[in-house]
């Protein structure tokens, strides 16, 4: 079998740095922490009371409860600080919720500041950088050290895997992990993989959050 070029490789782990942030597992979900890109919004949008930013976040058939609720929080928010909190938080967990419904994500609560990865943390910023060059050499050098990491292992234990029976043993371990990481990258860079929100219906349109 024809293998790939060090510089498709490299190419490989770039790209699939860059989808384990857009496709990583629910648990690093970050649209539910309080200080993640949607309760974000909505605290801006309810300084301007402006429920429109917020529409982008849930699917069309959730717009007017969002309206409705966005709508009470206002005329509660006046009534003092408790009140305005509980109002406030209504409407955070109201607007999370829905949208992790409509990518098909269990909404589990909101999450404390703090609590949002850091790839998904790098990732906002490289969008408010406008560049995402230096994620994807960041991204791409942790993959490709993954890679190796797992590789030398194996090419280690190969040495004395004929010498006993844990030694063998040790060999199949260390090579078992290896051909499965690397499965695992080309599973995601096929596609494969299930995204961290569901079938992927907002795939290419916005927040993968």
């Amino acid at each position: 079998m024809r293998r790939a070029g060090v510089g498709a490789v490299v190419v490989a782990v770039v790209t699939w740095g860059i989808a384990q942030v857009w496709w990583a597992p629910a648990v690093n979900a970050h649209c539910d922490a309080i200080d993640g890109p949607v309760v974000t919004e909505a605290v801006a949008a309810l300084e301007r009371s402006d429920v429109t930013p917020l529409l982008k976040w849930v699917a069309p058939e959730h717009e007017d409860e969002i309206r409705a609720v966005f709508k009470r929080t206002l005329a509660v928010r006046g009534q003092g600080a408790d009140a305005k909190e509980l109002a406030d938080t209504l409407l955070f967990e109201t607007l999370v919720r829905l949208h992790r419904a409509g990518e098909g994500a269990p909404y589990t609560g909101l999450k404390p500041a703090g609590h949002v990865d850091p790839a998904l943390a790098a990732a906002d910023q490289a969008i408010a950088a406008g560049t995402a060059d230096q994620l994807a050499r960041e991204l791409g050098l942790a993959a490709e050290r993954g890679v190796k990491e797992r590789f030398e292992r194996v090419l280690a234990a190969r040495k004395y895997k004929d010498q006993s029976v844990e030694a063998g043993r040790k060999y199949v371990a260390a090579y078992v992990l290896f051909v499965h990481y690397v499965e695992g990258l080309h599973v995601r860079l096929r596609g494969g993989a299930s995204r961290a929100h569901g079938d992927g219906r907002h795939e290419g349109e916005g927040h993968g959050s």
